[in-house]
């Protein structure tokens, strides 16, 4: 039976959504108002007083630019802007904007349980913190203090029990016109997901996250999972601009989000995207999911996943375990076995981290124990999915949800990141590139494998080698 994001969705913690998040697709043009108004990206080698009169000319206005990377985002009722743009010869490119589903939207469904306190309510159910050996790098003393995380997302619910104090809530933005930085549509939040999974707090509620004294920056740049590429771009800039030049501030930026194209379809946008990750690139590490098509990108002809091969970036793959809630606490140990929904290739993969996965038949329950007492009941398939934070439908602040994806798997490197760079202060990106191939968990083929690519993340090996 394949499960889908379309498919079942199961709350639990007072709420938990199951869904698969698959790679986007492509929409429409940017946005048009009654006198067609358009959106445009346009590319330089860089932006300054030239730029701008040449857009005044054609008919623009300047809502974005940005100096080092020559990119600006434009606001044109001219018909005729794109043309007069290009034959000005002061940009490089110029291209409507467009909208792209980046996240397919998330489903819900039945209460069946609340959090309570005593301890992490559900680390029973946190298979992915063994997977990546977490406890051993806190026993060692790391748990990410001090280190900044952007999540580029579609909004963090920040007052979640397991959130609240951990969002740098002064320095988050949006970049979605009229939304806060915490918001977005329905009851679970994609965002929200991922932050937990990175920082959820150790304070005997719920979850913990893997660098759960971590700080995170909400960056929103998608509204119910879709966004327009000039969003995604300016929260990429914002985010790796340090804090002493009106930025963010992070040392890391996490993108739980992903489409696939054509690689002669939409060229200018994703050029500009690549330029905007390769700028953010040099002065933070930019983490990014692989996406969820099950393609082989080595072998999927003039197919390009964004923005996980856009530039500097690293792209994750997922893995998952198959049956760990059976027979709890004997159930299936194989965390490290490949999702079936991951693309995967040496083109695309730079390192692999548990993401969860449904594929497990049938609809039995399995029972884990909750902490300090009482009993998860949960579908079995489920319990194989990535448990952390999420909205809930009311404001009792302590709701969480099983979701499987690359994006699942995406926050882990991120966090496993903020480990290493708490242990190792003022690494370089590349320096901590290397680091964390180098402590690695070999997996796959020798060196480089399409589906793990330089080997399976691990939190002890990264604060604890070299």
């Amino acid at each position: 039976m394949r499960r889908t994001w379309r498919g079942r969705v199961v709350w639990a913690a007072a709420l938990a959504a199951s869904a698969l998040l698959v790679a986007g697709f492509l929409l429409r043009p940017g946005p048009a108002g009654a006198q067609s108004i358009k959106t445009y990206v346009l590319t330089a080698g860089n932006w300054g007083a030239a730029q701008d009169e040449a857009v005044m000319k054609a008919g623009g206005e300047v809502t974005f630019s940005h100096a080092k990377t020559g990119l600006g985002v434009v606001l044109s009722g001219n018909p005729d802007f794109r043309r007069l743009a290009l034959a000005s010869r002061a940009f490089t490119g110029v291209a409507e904007d467009m909208m792209v589903e980046w996240q397919p939207p998330v489903g819900q469904g039945e209460i069946i349980e609340a959090a309570t306190a005593g301890d992490e309510t559900f680390v029973n159910a946190q298979w992915n913190l063994t997977a990546v050996e977490a406890e051993a790098a806190w026993a060692a003393g790391y748990t990410g203090l001090g280190v900044r995380v952007a999540v580029l997302d579609g909004g963090i619910y920040n007052s979640h029990l397991d959130l609240a104090g951990q969002v740098d809530v002064a320095r988050s933005r949006s970049f979605v016109p009229g939304q806060p930085f915490n918001s977005d549509t329905g009851t679970t939040w994609h965002g929200t997901h991922v932050a937990g999974i990175i920082a959820a707090k150790d304070n005997a509620v719920g979850t913990i996250g893997i660098a759960p004294q971590a700080t995170i920056v909400g960056v929103k740049v998608l509204h119910n999972g879709s966004g327009y590429f000039s969003w995604i771009i300016q929260g990429l800039l914002y985010a790796s601009t340090p804090i002493e030049e009106g930025g963010a501030g992070a040392q890391v930026i996490n993108m739980s989000l992903a489409a696939t194209f054509q690689k002669a379809a939409a060229g200018t946008l994703i050029g500009a995207v690549a330029k905007a990750v390769n700028y953010a690139g040099r002065r933070t590490l930019v983490v990014c999911a692989a996406a969820n098509n099950g393609l082989d990108i080595d072998h999927s002809a003039n197919i390009v996943v964004i923005p996980a091969q856009s530039g500097s970036g690293i792209a994750v793959s997922a893995t998952g375990p198959l049956g760990f809630g059976v027979n709890y606490p004997d159930g299936a140990t194989n965390f490290r076995r490949v999702a079936s929904y991951t693309n995967y290739g040496n083109s695309l993969v730079w390192l692999a981290a548990p993401g969860g996965d449904f594929m497990l038949p049938g609809s039995a329950l399995c029972s884990v124990p909750r902490v300090p007492s009482g009993t998860i009941w949960q579908y079995c398939w489920a319990l194989d999915m990535v448990v952390s934070t999420v909205r809930g439908p009311d404001d009792a602040y302590a709701y969480y949800g099983w979701m499987a994806g690359t994006s699942m798997a995406t926050p882990a490197v991120s966090a496993v990141a903020a480990l290493a760079i708490q242990r190792h202060p003022g690494i370089s990106v590349g320096g901590l590139k290397e680091l964390l191939a180098m402590t690695a968990d070999d997996e796959g083929k020798p060196g480089n494998d399409p589906y793990y690519g330089k080997g399976f993340v691990n939190a002890r090996r990264a604060v604890t080698e070299y």
